[in-house]
């Protein structure tokens, strides 16, 4: 059967009954998804031009077109045509790479000198004593014997695909040959082998795998130099928008694992390729990588199973994983290129966060350094050089606009910072790329809550005040709703609006992090004013905007000077690890000493929860400066 795709005019063959997400992913298509392929979020929903589908799991229910269908449930039981609508479609957003701080970060790479690296790949050039009647040692040896100078101590690994290259190589070379010599957990691995001293520059991948995103790096691993870098969305968000989707899914649907697996190389392939052709190289080149990602990623980059991350006691299938070839995973490096992740710690705290802090240095801090990353999870650290506690709670989709009727993520045209006159007459807005509004993200949802609160719109509580006077509050679907941009001003011609069961979900989400803040707090002992440094990272901290992040009560109320923001802290980990051993020893040494607090068996986590579903706070004092700044309370 063949499902043609309006208005793209691509066609795929469906010969084993498909989904039509999973088709149009094929095409290059990525939909909209949150709920995991259940069918209840409405974000993948298309029109059914021509065909018949069969909808839900069991397929009872025909559906013929013209109709509107959920992609995520139907399956073409004929030849279809399918025109997938722009509220449909996943858009490119905002991706971060890089950003200001770096001078701070890694001293020991910063300064080092060009050739000192100790990267998890390199080439070294090798000059042999070329064989004699009287000195008739065989080549393997020979080139052990060489190395021995170059790795000493160490055990040398040589596979028979490099074994069978060894004669031919030396001697083409004349005995001078240029090594690519491995790093893995057990030795080393000579995995190339050049004749003749070899100039080009090898290349390493960096990698940062998140939930909404995946980011990269090419790297000259003899100069530790970024030469190309890019970033796109996780194609895995068609089929679902959190990990706990995802899981789901890989349970529920038949090749689900696989199929999720299979997405998340694709996902750093678009990212590899798009930096490679910028370059004019091949991947190829391209002899090692570093991942960084949560558990949940990791696991299903790998294809091993995940199911058990969300069943209690909460078990992932490793911590420390081993390196894999690249082409055992599907990606477009060189086939012997060794991917290696960071370590994790549990089931929800991962490389990212291990690789993270130590790129941001709190490791090795002698200040007391609260470490925040904040998105669908809220995973965090507290610590310095001395003990380390990390946990990690569901905020939820919330904070990418997931749940909230015109929430979307940071693309071209979502509101980010809104500002609300008193009793809420007159809203002023800011958008990505300054185009027309098409939706509120992140930022965008936090800073109208805290806009809200500031004019007198809401109760602490987060509800809208009775007797407030303005046009702009008015009845909607699921309740009471504020108007933040008329359909004259906005990009899809609707009203962008804040209802008031969004904000109780905006106000779960930011409870869930400021308890889990506290839960962390009191496990040891320490009181939120004795936090010295903050640090934010992460995609969804470079566009948030402090003041309104406080006024909500998402983050302590600290003076701003302790607050920092690193970017993207899991690259800059991945590609430190990537590069110099002290870094990956380090690394593993956090992981290995920080002590996990699962917040599902902390009795003090829910209370702590329920305590801040208010504006900022239920105790006010824990929030001096914000205290008295909203006009009305419950």
């Amino acid at each position: 059967m063949r499902v043609r795709f309006l208005p793209d005019d691509v066609s795929v063959e469906d010969v084993v009954g498909e989904k039509l997400v999973t088709l149009a992913a094929t095409a290059g298509i990525v939909l909209r998804g949150a709920c995991g392929g259940a069918g209840t979020c409405g974000r993948c929903r298309v029109t059914l031009r021509e065909g018949r589908v069969a909808l839900g799991s069991d397929g009872d229910t025909v559906l013929e077109g013209p109709a509107d269908v959920p992609a995520c449930r139907c399956r073409p039981l004929s030849d279809l045509v399918v025109e997938i609508p722009e509220t449909a479609r996943l858009r490119e957003h905002r991706v971060l790479i890089e950003a200001a701080g770096d001078e701070r970060l890694l001293p020991e790479l910063r300064d080092a000198v060009p050739g000192t690296l100790s990267a998890l790949y390199r080439t070294v050039n090798v000059a042999l004593d070329p064989p004699t009647v009287n000195d008739a040692k065989d080549d393997l040896a020979r080139l052990r014997g060489a190395l021995e100078a170059v790795v000493p101590g160490r055990v040398l690994r040589v596979g028979l695909d490099v074994l069978r290259d060894l004669p031919g190589v030396l001697r083409e070379g004349q005995w001078r040959v240029t090594v690519g010599l491995a790093e893995s957990a057990d030795g080393v691995e000579v995995s190339a082998l050049t004749p003749g001293y070899a100039t080009d520059g090898v290349l390493g991948l960096a990698l940062d795998l998140g939930t909404t995103t995946v980011a990269g790096q090419l790297v000259d691993l003899a100069t530790g130099r970024v030469v190309a870098e890019a970033g796109a969305y996780n194609r895995q968000a068609a089929f679902g928008d959190d990990v706990i989707s995802r899981i789901v899914y890989t349970v529920e649907e038949k090749d689900g694992l696989a199929h999720l697996q299979r997405e998340a190389a694709a996902s750093i392939n678009s990212v590899l390729q798009a930096m490679l052709a910028g370059l004019g190289r091949s991947g190829l080149d391209v002899r090692s990588a570093v991942c960084a990602g949560n558990p949940t990623m990791i696991h299903l980059l790998f294809g091993v199973d995940a199911r058990y991350l969300r069943l209690e006691p909460y078990v992932p299938a490793a911590d420390e994983w081993p390196a894999v070839r690249a082409a055992e995973l599907g990606l477009a490096l060189h086939p012997r290129a060794l991917v290696h992740t960071l370590p994790g710690v549990a089931s929800y705290l991962g490389g990212d966060i291990t690789g993270g802090l130590v790129a941001a240095g709190v490791d090795v801090s002698d200040e007391l350094t609260l470490f925040l990353d904040v998105g669908t999870n809220g995973e965090m650290v507290l610590g310095n050089r001395e003990w380390l506690v990390g946990c990690a709670c569901s905020a939820g989709p919330a904070f990418e606009g997931g749940g909230i009727a015109c929430g979307m993520r940071a693309e071209t045209g979502a509101i980010e910072r809104v500002g609300i006159t008193a009793g809420g007459y007159e809203v002023v807005r800011r958008t990505v790329g300054d185009a027309p509004p098409a939706g509120l993200c992140g930022s965008g949802l936090i800073g109208t809550v805290a806009a809200l609160r500031r004019a007198g719109v809401v109760d602490r509580a987060g509800r809208f005040v009775n007797g407030v006077d303005t046009p702009r509050l008015r009845p909607g679907p699921d309740g009471p709703e504020f108007v933040i941009a008329w359909p004259a001003e906005t990009a899809g011609g609707r009203a962008i609006t804040l209802g008031e069961a969004e904000i109780a979900n905006i106000l779960r989400a930011k409870a869930a992090v400021f308890a889990g803040i506290r839960s962390m707090l009191n496990a040891v002992g320490i009181g939120l004013n004795e936090i010295e440094r903050v640090v934010i990272a992460g995609g969804f901290g470079r566009y948030l905007h402090l003041a309104d992040a406080v006024a909500i009560g998402l983050l302590p109320d600290l003076p701003p000077e302790r607050y920092s923001y690193l970017g993207n802290t899991a690259l800059k980990g991945a590609r430190a690890a990537l590069l110099a051993a002290e870094v990956r020893t380090r690394v593993a040494a956090a992981a290995e000493r920080m002590t996990y607090l699962d917040l599902s068996m902390e009795t003090g986590f829910m209370d702590e929860f329920m305590r801040a579903l208010f504006l900022p706070h239920t105790d006010e004092s824990l929030f001096p400066t914000v205290a008295g700044h909203g006009l009305a309370d419950p």
